[in-house]
């Protein structure tokens, strides 16, 4: 048990009573609703951040057991934190602070109730990482989901209209996948709890394993719908361009929900060393589908002409690499997968921001609605006068000591980190999660592990190219364009997530031993069984039942 046992429950109930409270202000407040988001948001990444410390300082022992209402497992609500979950809380409340900071400047404007959306899709999220039991998992995923309706449609538009229609529906038939799967694993193991599922399914008659697999693949699709396997994710693309910018670096950790829910139920019940045809069971399926939509997002940023079409493939990539890697069962290559799936959530969120500011760039007109009123810009580097006898260009244009202005400086830096980052190029954090995983694949040695090797390499220069090719277009190709005017408030949330990409690199030795010692722990779901089940109830103070 972790030394403050309330703790678990903090990042749900903080966004909670957070919505409910910006919902009683009414449509006015805007300012006191942009504090309280902030600070709501701040707090919610603290308490994901000394979760994981925790959890990590516990050791091998690393599992917080919260149990809601006092019910003894596997009967009642149960919270569980190990190093995968408040790793992917952590990223959660990264990603919301980020996307929240950028739309005080401008999206918070466009819908009444973008503050309350964004708490209940932290909540949803928050929720999602912690619950260890299918039902509340279900929950937590229509919380975030609804919340993403709304946000996805967050400013109005024939396009996000027209997109929001494909994503809501694709949700909607994933989500009464989620149910009739649930449902169909409860009628053959009689609990809902993931710890209690995994302990039954060696005790289930031979004659039920195709009832359970097939409730099991029923569950998967339903979860790798929303991690966007091919041929699943047509979807997302579309949404995700169309999406406002904060709305869009949101969903960046969107997919990445299904693939946690993936990971941790594949290991949890269906490991290597499980009994008879449940051992490895979907395992071949997971890579083969991965494997095609890591092939599928390559080529689509190669063949993207919008960066925000090139940034949805760049998720989608990704996504297929987490899910080829959690279906080959070893725990190196999961390491490295899980060093990449940090990286890549980072990299993604801080594109998706990017992108508006890029296409602003491009079509800078200066009219009101795209300056700032001064007080927040960022400053030209110099003003200095050239001095005598600079060196000119072809138009006798002085060369040395021509003021660069500070927007594109940042705009450019901020694009190369993370073009670097998704590409997989040194010495960033991508390559480095990539590097992980093709040690790793080396020393399986397999068909499918070499020709996710290959993959892995032409999926990094397809991404090289593709982004290579924006950014000639955006910074190269000016055309004596007036250099963009940009908020502090866009600035700030772009360079924290590309300075969390830096921070993996720097602290690479602790950042890889986290992942490494997770990615043991889930290929060994005895110990999160144990956990669980150990789990006590408060005694009553009265002496009752509690």
């Amino acid at each position: 048990m972790l030394p403050s046992e309330h703790l678990l429950v903090a990042p749900v109930l903080l966004p909670l009573a957070t919505a409910a409270l910006m919902l009683m202000l009414g449509e006015g407040n805007r300012r006191l609703k942009s504090a309280l988001n902030v600070g709501s948001t701040t707090l919610g990444l603290l308490l994901a951040v000394a979760l994981l410390l925790r959890v990590h300082a516990e050791g091998s022992a690393a599992f917080g057991i919260y149990l809601p209402g006092n019910w003894p497992v596997p009967f009642g609500i149960v919270l569980v934190a190990d190093r995968l979950s408040a790793l992917m809380a952590v990223l959660a409340g990264a990603v919301g602070l980020a996307a929240l900071l950028y739309a005080l400047a401008r999206w918070q404007h466009a819908g009444v109730y973008f503050h309350v959306l964004l708490q209940l899709q932290l909540m949803g999220l928050y929720g999602a990482f912690l619950t260890a039991d299918l039902f509340n998992l279900f929950v937590f995923f229509e919380v975030l989901l609804a919340a993403s309706y709304g946000l996805l449609l967050h400013g109005g538009g024939i396009a996000r209209v027209r997109a929001g229609l494909h994503y809501i529906s694709i949700n909607l038939v994933a989500s009464l996948l989620f149910l009739i799967g649930v449902a169909v694993l409860y009628g053959v193991t009689g609990t809902l709890n993931m710890a209690d599922i995994a302990a039954k399914i060696a005790l289930i008659p031979e004659r039920d394993l195709g009832l359970l697999h097939a409730g099991a693949a029923i569950l998967a699709v339903a979860f790798l719908a929303k991690a966007a396997l091919w041929p699943l994710n047509f979807w997302l693309t579309p949404a995700y361009g169309a999406a406002s910018a904060p709305a869009a670096a949101v969903f960046a950790i969107l997919t990445k929900v299904g693939v946690y829910a993936l990971l941790r139920l594949w290991t949890l019940c269906f490991p290597a060393d499980a009994v008879g045809a449940s051992a490895g069971f979907g395992g071949d399926v997971l890579i083969l589908g991965g494997l095609a939509t890591l092939a599928f997002g390559a080529i689509g940023m190669l063949a993207s002409q919008q960066l925000g079409r090139l940034a949805g493939y760049s998720v989608i990539a990704s996504s297929g690499t987490l899910i080829a890697a959690i279906g080959f069962d070893a725990p190196a290559l999961s390491s490295g997968a899980l060093f990449y799936l940090a990286s890549s959530t980072l990299a993604g969120c801080a594109l998706f921001l990017l992108v508006e500011l890029l296409e602003r760039a491009r079509e800078v007109e200066q009219g009101p609605q795209d300056l700032d009123d001064g007080n927040d810009a960022l400053p030209a580097f110099f003003d200095a006068q050239p001095p005598p006898g600079a060196n000119l260009d072809d138009d006798e244009e002085v060369l040395i000591g021509r003021a660069i202005p500070a927007a594109l400086v940042f705009l450019g830096v901020a694009f190369t980190l993370c073009a670097m980052v998704i590409a997989g190029l040194p010495p960033l954090s991508g390559f480095v999660g990539k590097l992980g995983m093709l040690i790793a694949l080396l020393e399986l040695g397999t068909v499918a592990a070499w020709t996710l090797f290959a993959l892995l390499i032409a999926s990094g220069l397809f991404a090289a190219m593709a982004l290579m090719r924006v950014g000639v277009r955006h910074f190269w190709t000016t055309q004596d364009r007036p250099a963009p005017r940009l908020r502090v408030a866009e600035t700030l949330p772009i360079a924290l997530l590309l300075g969390g990409a830096v921070f993996m690199v720097v602290q690479a030795e602790a950042v890889f031993g986290y992942a490494r010692a997770t990615a043991d722990a889930l290929h060994e779901p005895q110990r999160y069984v144990d956990a669980v089940m150990r789990a006590r109830t408060v005694p009553s103070p009265t002496g009752g039942m509690p």
